[in-house]
């Protein structure tokens, strides 16, 4: 956490890492972006890894937020503070509402209805009712429209900020949500429902609030989301981006305190550094065999995916577990060699 403080005043460059020094613009806003994603992916683990709940449409939530705000900013002309609050509790009242409806089904069913709502979700924004949302290009920001100090690359700090205080706040929230109880409800609904309903509890009113506090953490994404891009783009609606978030999970780690974290911030910088080394000229000069497959971000993404959960089922957070019980194996089979030498 020191470390994330002191990023803003760091001069240290990290080549091959960062384009930059670690206290750049460029750099900040993608360390940012970063950070975004981690606190994203840890609130999509209250459902995945926490509850039990594989949830395709978390996408709709974060959506939801990006562009309730944008569109309450240019239609009804509010400031971004009125605007933001709006957008929240919109994100907030949608969850409860779809929420509500998703959970009355469990299992693939229960995956199957959140799809269905994010791919309606997501016509809704590509058709441009009333030209709200932009379409396929999305709708942009007005500076007018912002604080003066999120306006301009001299101000990349400020949205650094405010991506870091959204992680912290919500590590915080889901910390606090899981060690209560609550979570231990949801802990017991992970492992066995029937045996939670058995014990006189009913299933469907905690894995609601799971529902409407990760979506409630998702809508606040997007508003951050919204400053740090300027502006609400259809790409935050696809299923695409809620499976992106799945592997995020995957990747780190699910279930854990600091695995979706991890996996959310190695991620979103493997796909930015990826993406760069797809359009380089060391790419660009291999055989066709090698560059077609190389020059595809997403590819990349997928077989790295693939290594790292054959190599580290678990994901990334169990590694340093992994290497102590690996040592102390060597170790007891060290000390077993010693004694039937002595033998």
């Amino acid at each position: 956490m020191l470390a994330l403080l002191a990023a803003p005043y760091s001069a240290l460059p990290l080549p091959g890492l960062l384009d930059g020094p670690i206290g750049s613009p460029g750099s900040l806003q993608l360390l940012a972006m970063c950070l975004l994603f981690g606190a994203l992916a840890t609130g999509y683990d209250l459902l995945l890894g926490r509850t039990g709940l594989l949830s395709f449409g978390h996408a709709l939530y974060f959506a939801a937020g990006t562009y309730a705000t944008n569109t309450i900013m240019l239609e009804a002309g509010f400031s971004f503070a009125v605007s933001a609050l709006l957008g929240l509790l919109f994100g907030v009242a949608l969850a409860a509402l779809l929420g509500s409806v998703s959970l009355r089904v469990s299992g693939i069913g229960f995956s199957m209805v959140t799809l269905a709502f994010a791919q309606a979700g997501s016509i809704l924004v590509e058709r441009d009712p009333g030209g709200i949302t932009g379409g396929e290009e999305g709708r942009a920001v007005p500076a007018e429209s912002l604080p003066g100090a999120l306006v301009g690359i001299e101000h990349t700090v400020n949205l650094y900020w405010i991506a870091l205080a959204y992680l912290i706040f919500t590590l915080a929230a889901v910390h606090w949500a899981v060690r209560s109880p609550t979570g231990r409800v949801w802990e017991g609904i992970k492992e066995n429902e029937r045996r939670v309903e058995v014990l006189g509890l009913r299933p469907y009113g905690f894995k609601l609030v799971a529902f409407v506090l990760a979506g409630a953490l998702a809508a606040l994404g997007g508003i951050v989301y919204l400053l740090l891009t300027g502006g609400a783009t259809p790409q935050a609606t696809t299923s695409d981006f809620t499976l992106s978030l799945l592997v995020m999970v995957v990747l780190g780690g699910s279930g854990t305190r600091w695995g979706p974290l991890i996996g959310g911030v190695l991620y979103t910088w493997a796909d930015h550094r990826l993406g760069d080394l797809a359009g380089s000229d060391a790419v660009a000069g291999l055989p066709a065999v090698l560059r077609v497959p190389l020059s595809q971000p997403l590819f990349l993404l997928g077989a790295l995916f693939v290594v790292v959960v054959y190599v580290l089922p678990g994901g990334v957070v169990r590694l340093p577990e992994r290497i102590r019980s690996a040592g102390a194996a060597r170790k007891g089979s060290g000390s077993g060699d010693h004694q039937e030498a002595g033998a």
